[in-house]
């Protein structure tokens, strides 16, 4: 589960605001502490006010201010900012919570059935595998067989043509004693 973010105070330390605001102010305390010595370098080294110094000293003041004025605009955008990827935040992780809340409560209506195909499935994939074994086995018979049988029948091919040889050759020999028997018999009257 999906836990929900809480949102800090502005104010408190572990806010991120409040861990911006405090690098800021703390860099904000540096500067104002520069511009102090500064200003006072400048009045105690003179030893007493000139209108130039008086220019000065208001130009550097109301540029300070100017610069703390855009500070402060500068941190409220920011709190405004992270105020709003906050609040965004909280929002969707509330909406995910939800989801997940949804998900979890959500019966399956085909967990049987995809049950049993996965079941028949499993077991038409074994009953391929040995079929397939079979097939493997049978088709190395049928080649053997079917080598056999060529082998047998060239065999026999070489065998017809070599009685059918044999025959001629008893033909002739034959007709030959049959010339020659006849010619002996018409010979002796």
């Amino acid at each position: 589960m999906v836990e929900a973010h809480r949102v800090l105070p502005l104010n408190s330390p572990d806010s991120i605001c409040g861990k911006l605001s405090l690098k800021q102010y703390k860099m904000d305390e540096t500067r104002k502490l520069k511009m102090k010595s500064t200003l006072a370098a400048s009045i105690g080294s003179s030893g007493r006010k000139s209108d130039e110094d008086d220019d000065a000293s208001k130009k550097a003041i109301t540029m300070y201010r100017m610069k703390e004025e855009e500070i402060e605009k500068r941190k409220m955008e920011m709190r405004k900012r992270v105020e709003m990827q906050l609040l965004k935040a909280e929002e969707e992780a509330k909406r995910l919570t939800q989801v997940w809340e949804e998900l979890d409560g959500f019966p399956d209506p085909t967990r049987k059935e995809l049950t049993i195909v996965r079941r028949k499935l499993e077991h038409a994939s074994k009953d391929l595998k040995s079929l397939a074994q079979i097939c493997q086995k049978k088709e190395k018979e049928y080649k053997e067989a079917m080598e056999t049988f060529q082998e047998r029948s060239k065999e026999k091919a070489h065998l017809t043509s070599a009685l059918m040889e044999l025959l001629n050759k008893s033909e002739v020999l034959r007709m030959r004693k049959l010339e020659e028997l006849s010619k002996v018999l018409i010979s002796k009257p």
